[in-house]
């Protein structure tokens, strides 16, 4: 349904209003999922340049071969971390907009909450009745 006139003069309004907020922008950038998950993916970055560095030190240097292994291993745990934060950065939807947001992920009932029967009841309820 369409917003009147006066509904989409106050909704201007207030967009305009929100907009001019810096301590309301500063609210919703930190607790936007993407933030974090962006934030952690240059983080990851970083550290597999780093086990790089350590992996060619260590076999340039023979006798501290243990810093490569270590470097090697470095690598492994930031790609891991990596792809966590691409993955969570792929499926999570901002909620509200308070002091606290909620994600919600799609797919994959593995959290423990929302089984299969939850999704199949929610798309039932969801469906396009078209025949009304």
């Amino acid at each position: 349904m369409p917003l009147s006139e006066h509904e989409q003069r106050l909704f201007e309004q207030i967009e305009r209003s929100l907009s001019e907020d810096p301590k309301f922008a500063s609210a919703v950038r930190h607790s936007d999922p993407k933030f974090h998950a962006r934030r952690r993916i240059i983080i990851s970055a970083v550290l597999i340049l780093a086990g790089l560095g350590l992996v060619v030190y260590g076999v340039a240097d023979s006798s501290k071969l243990w810093l490569g292994v270590v470097g090697f291993v470095l690598m492994l745990g930031a790609a891991a971390f990596w792809m966590l934060a691409h993955k969570r950065s792929q499926t999570a939807e901002l909620r509200s907009v308070g002091g606290t947001a909620t994600r919600r992920t799609r797919g994959g009932g593995r959290g423990g909450r929302g089984g299969i029967i939850d999704r199949l009841e929610n798309r039932w309820r969801e469906r396009g009745d078209f025949d009304r």
